[in-house]
């Protein structure tokens, strides 16, 4: 399989310039990958897809009438970030995460940002993911956001974008992890002779930072991963996180508070648990705290959490601060703290819940993608430009009847990156998730998810709509090294 004849259709791509020629960065793989006899490529494709079904890696689709697990797309060419990028992005995912913490303690602290009208009250409070249970709680190190995805995308003049920021549950990084291996076997020489930075240690860096919050005293503190079982979309990924940490995988039934603390039930009896990092949704925590109806949570964690006797990552409460229409004040929330400008731009937003943008929204919909503020995985979502004038309707009427609950943009033509097809590579648009943690440091995972829209013209990346992923590869650069405490300008109302 070769790249003569490729095409970029003046899209921004991230292998080759506009008129064919490699980037520097991607050359040694190009050249590599035209060095491979005939089908063989294909070949190597077809092993991995068949390693990622002997290993597991699954994802789940609910609703999906063929059933629910399915095995994770992936392709086999890497996304390849050359480090000038690489130092552009993480400073901005640092800044950003710092800010939008302060935000957080702010929201469920003194509340200055609201009192001094940067960001409105009602916004706030009419978030689906406020958590005003969560007033005057002050987490381990004041750290909500232990654990964030945000998804990044690249415009056609070259522009990083930040699309959204999730701060919840973020999942997809042992995609990261197991696509990294699949490479490494597939692409040795490659590994061996290009510097492409690791993202093998995050499973010992999510643990170390998991370490730290555990409540003052703890030595050896107990960890759990909490998940909602073996149905949940992401059951892949909790299970290989708590193996790869090497701390127990439980539900919300293998739980327990008892004398004040929560305790996990084992067949030598009741361990005390001390940190819980937790892929279940605020609402079905704790039936005591929020959804009385669920049956996946704890009675009574909220309680112990509030009173530090347990440590929850991310903190309860966190969603409010990836709330879409919260996502437009972003740039503001930094101004505000930092007294400087952000360093990753967001794509232009429309709040529909003003009136003068969802008079505008409303008169060019076919132009634009309109989101809903608390929904994710392409779900809540029209882009006007493949939608039927019926769809468009339909919108118009969802946004007239809850304004809040919708912003709208226009559309971002993402970058793209070569993907094998049945025609030889044909370039797909794509997305990237860093991961971000936050501990005694700021560590931003090199490089992340990056997700692959694998249906032709498709903007959808989502693995729930027919997208898939590849591999990325941040070059390290031995010119210069990230800043690895925090950022280098003063924090204001800090």
């Amino acid at each position: 399989m070769s790249f003569h004849g490729y095409q970029t259709d003046q899209f921004f791509d991230e292998l080759f310039e506009r008129d064919g020629k490699p980037r520097a960065g991607a050359q040694a793989l190009i050249d590599r990958i035209e060095q491979l006899a005939e089908g063989e490529l294909a070949r190597r494709q077809n092993a991995a897809e068949a390693a990622l079904m002997n290993l597991g890696v699954t994802f789940a689709v609910y609703g999906d009438e063929e059933g629910t697990e399915k095995i994770w797309p992936f392709d086999l060419v890497p996304r390849i970030v050359e480090p000038h990028d690489w130092e552009h992005i993480e400073t901005g995912l640092r800044q950003r995460i710092e800010a939008l913490n302060l935000f957080l303690c702010d929201i469920y602290g003194e509340q200055r940002i609201i009192n001094d009208g940067v960001v409105p009250r009602g916004l706030i409070e009419s978030a689906t993911a406020y958590r005003p249970q969560c007033m005057g709680v002050r987490p381990p190190n004041d750290a909500w956001c232990h654990i964030t995805g945000t998804d990044l995308v690249r415009g056609g003049d070259g522009t990083i974008y930040v699309l959204e920021d999730n701060l919840r549950c973020p999942s997809g990084v042992s995609y990261v992890l197991e696509n990294r291996q699949l490479l490494k076997r597939t692409f040795p020489r490659l590994f061996a002779d290009l510097a492409i930075r690791p993202v093998d240690d995050y499973p010992i860096r999510l643990r170390d930072m998991l370490q730290q919050l555990a409540p003052t005293g703890m030595y050896d503190p107990v960890i759990t991963v909490l998940t909602p079982g073996i149905y949940n979309s992401a059951y892949f990924e909790h299970s290989y996180l708590a193996q790869q940490m090497g701390v127990e995988l439980v539900e919300g039934r293998d739980l327990v508070v008892h004398d004040g603390c929560v305790m996990m039930r084992t067949t030598r009896g009741l361990t005390r648990v001390d940190v819980i990092y937790r892929r279940i949704d605020d609402d079905f925590l704790d039936p005591l705290a929020f959804r009385e109806d669920s049956m996946l949570g704890v009675p009574g964690l909220f309680d112990v959490w509030k009173q530090g006797r347990v440590a929850i990552a991310n903190a309860p409460g966190t969603g409010v601060a990836d709330d879409k229409v919260v996502y437009a004040y972003v740039p503001d929330i930094i101004r505000y703290y930092f007294d400087t400008e952000p360093i990753l731009a967001n794509v232009p937003t429309y709040l529909c819940w003003r009136e003068s943008d969802r008079k505008y929204v409303l008169d060019h919909l076919p132009e634009l993608v309109v989101k809903s503020a608390d929904e994710s995985g392409g779900y809540g979502m029209l882009i006007g430009p493949q939608a039927t004038a019926a769809a468009c309707e339909e919108f118009a009427r969802r946004i007239a009847a809850n304004p809040r609950k919708y912003i709208a943009q226009p559309v971002i033509d993402l970058s793209r990156v070569p993907t094998i097809t049945e025609n030889g590579f044909e370039g797909r648009h794509v997305d990237l998730r860093p991961y971000i943690l936050y501990g005694d440091d700021i560590h931003v995972l090199p490089g992340g998810l990056t997700r692959v829209a694998l249906v032709k013209d498709s903007l959808v990346v989502n693995s729930s709509q027919g997208g898939g992923s590849k591999d990325t590869w941040v070059l390290a650069d031995p010119k210069s090294a990230a800043p690895r405490n925090g950022l280098s300008h003063g924090v204001k109302h800090a």
